[in-house]
């Protein structure tokens, strides 16, 4: 595997590094392929969840511009063929994943660097990072799924403002916009992400890899539609062993021994 990505498999769950930070972990073709095969090697191990993170002192400057510089190419580039086999993909493998995701943004976050952060189910940020919507300083569109996130997460107004001024967002305000989840000190990030992640993979995978993606399908259906989804979801729960020793456990007033099934 491509050394751009660091990928290290623990008990039950995947750390996953952007890995070329003198570069502000900007993304290369050769970075996008290496990033979505370790997402699959995570998927065929039956993981339980999945960390993502960024080498250095940002998290990710989106795509490499050098590669996609029109000065040095005969003619424009297809930016659109790029979104179609690198970015469309990346997010789309992020949100079917059936297991947590959760992203520690430990410096910058800028363009589809942001918004592969924001395809995350849970996003952790150092107080010191900042998610920035550079697009509108080149002429670009959020892609990655920003144009469908910023206003799903903060509404009309806020992702305008964010995505026409490129103007950056403190990991402080993102909390408390409800852009991400949690701001926390620089030196106890990795930590904290770590210490989540690990205590998802000791959880009910089935029914959280089920609530994944009962919430994300929400917005797809009016509410008696989302009622019958929520009867099949449980049903497949409740049949589960996972259900089982949490109820078993439960009534026992002992901690639970999920197996993830």
């Amino acid at each position: 595997m491509s050394d751009t990505i660091q990928c290290l498999e623990h008990d039950g769950w995947f750390e996953i590094t952007l890995n070329r930070p003198d570069q502000l972990n900007s993304f290369t073709d050769e970075m996008h392929l290496a990033l979505r095969a370790c997402l699959q090697k995570a998927q065929d191990n039956s993981t339980r969840a999945v960390l993502l993170t960024g080498a250095g002192r940002g998290f990710c400057a989106g795509q490499d511009l050098g590669d996609r510089n029109p000065s040095k190419m005969d003619g424009p580039p297809d930016l659109g063929a790029t979104v179609r086999a690198f970015y469309a993909p990346l997010v789309k493998q992020i949100r079917e994943l059936p297991c947590p995701v959760v992203c520690a943004v430990n410096g910058v976050a800028a363009g589809a660097g942001a918004n592969i952060a924001l395809a995350c189910d849970i996003v952790l940020a150092a107080k010191s990072a900042k998610f920035i919507q550079s697009f509108s300083k080149v002429g670009l569109i959020p892609d990655t799924g920003g144009s469908w996130h910023l206003p799903h997460l903060l509404g009309e107004v806020r992702a305008k403002g964010l995505a026409f001024s490129a103007e950056p967002l403190s990991a402080e305000k993102a909390e408390s916009w409800g852009l991400i989840w949690k701001s926390v000190e620089d030196a106890s990030l990795m930590q904290t992400a770590r210490d989540m992640v690990e205590s998802f993979a000791k959880g009910p995978t089935l029914g959280l890899a089920l609530t994944k993606e009962a919430i994300q399908t929400s917005w797809d259906n009016d509410l008696l539609t989302h009622l019958d989804k929520e009867a099949e979801f449980m049903t497949r729960c409740g049949e589960s062993a996972d259900y089982a020793e949490g109820v078993s456990s439960f009534l026992e007033k002992r901690a639970p021994n999920f197996k993830g099934r």
